[in-house]
């Protein structure tokens, strides 16, 4: 409404937005603050106002799961210092790579003894090895050369019976040795490579096998398989199928002796000849990592 005296609007007195200009002196404040004042105030609120359960209850996300490193691949083995696999306790060795070595044992490791059954089991795997054959056969034309047994004379039936003789004089006395009396005595027919040491530390001890052994409980024996066994293998020979002029005692010791001496040799070339083989196989693959030889008994 108009004011009479004046006429000019009349404004209201509390309104608090009031566009009216404030008070313009240097000692007075604006009664009403300005809107921008007003947006820290907001902002600062805002921060410091608590997080709604929803948000607070929400779970984090797990990290992405690591998947599992494979196990490092083990060094690779040198496949020319290998030994060679072990079967039921014996070895898949061969002597120059062609005759059984299956009782030659090239590692310090504790293995359990062989039963009666493993023993006749190698035993008869030796014997009728393959090459067992044309072996006999080389030994057959040595003696015949020679002309021992002269009582089986010459040509292919002097041959055919030394062929026979000493394919038996092998079997029997390997079976006695290393099956029968081993079984009986509890001995072991294995020959444990000693590996270590200077050439004739090992030769003597190569020797020595003849007459000393293991028992099955793992103990230093008599190596009475041995000793015996090649006793009663010449006894069977001499006086079987040998030649009559032959069927005497002077031979049979003189055969006794002969077997004595090739277990000897051959426990030389068990105990030498696994560092022959790792050596010419180094030399084939130079590149490979050396496997430390293998001490034994």
């Amino acid at each position: 409404m108009p004011c009479p005296a004046t006429g000019t609007p009349r404004r209201d007195r509390a309104f608090p937005f009031s566009r009216s200009r404030p008070d313009s002196s240097p000692n007075s404040f604006p009664r009403n603050p300005p809107i921008r004042l007003l947006l820290p105030a907001l902002l600062a609120a805002f921060l410091l106002c608590p997080v709604s359960p929803a948000a607070a209850q929400q779970p984090e996300t797990p990290p992405p799961a690591i998947a599992p490193q494979p196990p490092p691949a083990p060094p690779p083995q040198d496949e020319n210092n290998k030994r060679p696999p072990v079967h039921n306790g014996t070895s898949n060795d061969r002597l120059l790579y062609t005759l059984p070595n299956f009782l030659t044992v090239e590692t310090t490791d504790k293995i359990p003894p062989l039963t009666t059954q493993q023993k006749f089991a190698v035993v008869a795997r030796s014997s009728f090895d393959p090459v067992q054959f044309p072996w006999y056969g080389f030994l057959a034309g040595i003696s015949q050369a020679q002309n021992n047994q002269k009582g089986y004379g010459q040509g292919a039936i002097g041959y055919a019976k030394r062929y026979g003789a000493a394919w038996a004089d092998g079997t029997t006395e390997y079976y006695w040795t290393a099956a029968i009396l081993p079984s009986v005595l509890r001995q072991d027919p294995r020959y444990y490579q000693m590996g270590t040491g200077g050439f004739w530390r090992r030769l003597g001890y190569a020797i020595s096998r003849t007459v000393i052994t293991r028992g099955d409980s793992g103990n230093t024996q008599f190596n009475c398989s041995e000793f015996c066994g090649t006793m009663i293998s010449s006894a069977i020979s001499t006086y079987t199928y040998y030649p009559r002029t032959d069927s005497d005692l002077r031979n049979a010791g003189i055969l006794w002796g002969s077997l004595l001496s090739y277990d000897a040799l051959t426990f030389i070339g068990r105990e030498f000849w696994p560092d022959i083989r790792r050596k010419r196989e180094k030399k084939r693959h130079p590149d490979a990592g050396v496997a430390p030889a293998a001490p034994g008994r």
